[in-house]
């Protein structure tokens, strides 16, 4: 065991439910969360919001270096402003997971992320955590689900929130962007050697969670 405070990595493609599972585990744990899918996202809607062509790589980095975000009582805040539902907009999804792929960006955000790394523990979710951010992370899960599962979530999550919503649409677009994210040079998707792989297509967002600390119980024995 290292040295360091104890990190759980959750890896896992859009709307696998890693998200819920790592925010349930950290806090049933005690741990940091961290979602570090929100900070492309949030990367995304900056880069929008100031009308920087999201192609433009080093004027998206520079956006990353200096990201004015906080994560609050449950809120996302950018730049003094709420933006915990629009952060999530799916339009803001796929600008995230084009600039996931621009290496100057991914550098940018690295030590933002390392950052939370802070006793007792972190829990991390994302699509790179334990393959590059933390590498040497105590426990690693990959979640996954089938994109007839995971578009069935979201659609379910878009409509409870007014959002009008297509499931044919959302399948296809789950499926380009897990071949975006997995073909990219930089931190494809994937999981790490010694992950442990979750599928939750069949399973509820208790049951993984449940999983999940079960697997974290038996790594503090050995």
């Amino acid at each position: 065991m290292n040295q360091n405070p104890i990190v759980i990595t959750i890896d896992g493609p859009t709307a696998s439910g890693k998200g819920t599972v790592a925010h349930r585990v950290a806090k049933h744990l005690g741990f940091q969360y961290l979602d570090s899918g929100a900070l492309y996202r949030l990367t995304a809607l900056l880069a929008i919001w100031r009308q920087v062509d999201l192609e433009d790589e080093s004027a998206v980095a520079a956006l990353a270096r200096s990201l004015p975000c906080r994560f609050q009582h449950g809120h996302v805040l950018l730049d003094g402003q709420d933006v915990t539902d629009a952060v999530r907009a799916e339009a803001i999804g796929v600008a995230a997971s084009r600039i996931a792929v621009l290496p100057a960006v991914r550098q940018a955000l690295t030590d933002l992320q390392v950052s939370f790394r802070q006793p007792p523990g972190l829990v991390a979710d994302g699509r790179d955590m334990g393959t590059v951010i933390f590498p040497d992370a105590n426990l690693k899960i990959f979640l996954t689900a089938s994109a007839e599962a995971r578009a069935q979530r979201r659609y379910k999550q878009l409509i409870e929130k007014g959002i009008p919503a297509n499931m044919e649409d959302l399948v296809k677009d789950l499926t380009e962007r897990d071949a975006r994210d997995s073909a990219r040079a930089t931190a494809p998707l994937k999981p790490a050697p010694d992950a442990q792989i979750l599928d939750t297509s069949e399973m509820t967002a208790d049951q993984a969670v449940q999983q999940v600390l079960e697997w974290y119980a038996n790594a503090q024995k050995t």
